[in-house]
C-alpha cells in the first residue's frame, strides 16, 4: 500500500469513523463505493483472514453487523484493497479473498442449473456470466475454488461446498465443471482426472 510521508500525514481515521460515514453512504442497499473517489488517508490495522474473519488492532470483530457494514465499503483497485466512504479511503489487508461463500443450493439439472451461493456476511447470488466460478491451483495442486460476488471482489468457497460442486460436475470439451446460469464453469481438465 502507498505510505504517505511525514510531510503529507494526515490523522488515520478510526474505524467506528468509517463505521458512521459507511451508514451514511449506505442508505438504501450497497453504497456506490466504485463512484466514490476520496483522498487516501493512510493503511488502517484491520485484516480480513482466508477463513472470513475481520480483525481490527490484532482483535477478532465479534459485532457481526459490524462486519457486515464494513463488508459493504470494501473495494479492490488493483490488487490492494480499501475500506471506501464518500470522504476517507482506507488500505485493509486481505489474505486470500475477502468474502467466503459458505453454502450454494443447486436448482435445476445440466445447463439449466442454476447454483445460489450464499457469503458469510450474507450476500446472495447465482453463479453464472457475472457471477463466475474459478478455481486456481497453488504448487502443491491443492485447489482454491472462487466466485465472484460483486465488482470484482471474490469469495472464498469453503471446502465442503467446494466438495458439493465436484459432486456436481459433469465433463465438457475436455474440462471437468459445473453449470450455473447458462455458463459452464471448468473446475479441473478431465485428464487431470485420469491421472
Amino acid at each position: 500500500m502507498a505510505k504517505g510521508t511525514d510531510a503529507q500525514k494526515l490523522e488515520l481515521p478510526s474505524a467506528e469513523s468509517i463505521a458512521v460515514a459507511a451508514q451514511e453512504g449506505a442508505k438504501g442497499g450497497l453504497p456506490p463505493v466504485d463512484k466514490w473517489n476520496p483522498p487516501f488517508c493512510g493503511d488502517l490495522d484491520m485484516r480480513i483472514a482466508r477463513d472470513g474473519t475481520w480483525f481490527y488492532l490484532g482483535t477478532p470483530i465479534g459485532r457481526e453487523g459490524l462486519v457486515k457494514l464494513f463488508s459493504s465499503i470494501i473495494r479492490k483497485d488493483g490488487d490492494d484493497y480499501f475500506l471506501v466512504t464518500p470522504v476517507e479511503k482506507v488500505g485493509i489487508t486481505v489474505d486470500d479473498a475477502p468474502f467466503v461463500a459458505l453454502d450454494f443450493n443447486a436448482a435445476g439439472e445440466g445447463e439449466a442449473q442454476k447454483l445460489r451461493f450464499e457469503t458469510h456476511v450474507g450476500d446472495r447470488f447465482v453463479a453464472g456470466p457475472d457471477h463466475p466460478i474459478r478455481v486456481s491451483y497453488d504448487d502443491n495442486g491443492e485447489p482454491s475454488p472462487y466466485v465472484l460476488v460483486r465488482r470484482n471482489l471474490e469469495a472464498l468457497v469453503d471446502r465442503k461446498s467446494f466438495y458439493r460442486l465436484v459432486d456436481l460436475g459433469v465433463h465438457r470439451d475436455g474440462w471437468f465443471g459445473v453449470w450455473s446460469g447458462g455458463a459452464f464453469f471448468p473446475l479441473i481438465r478431465s485428464d487431470a482426472l485420469e491421472g
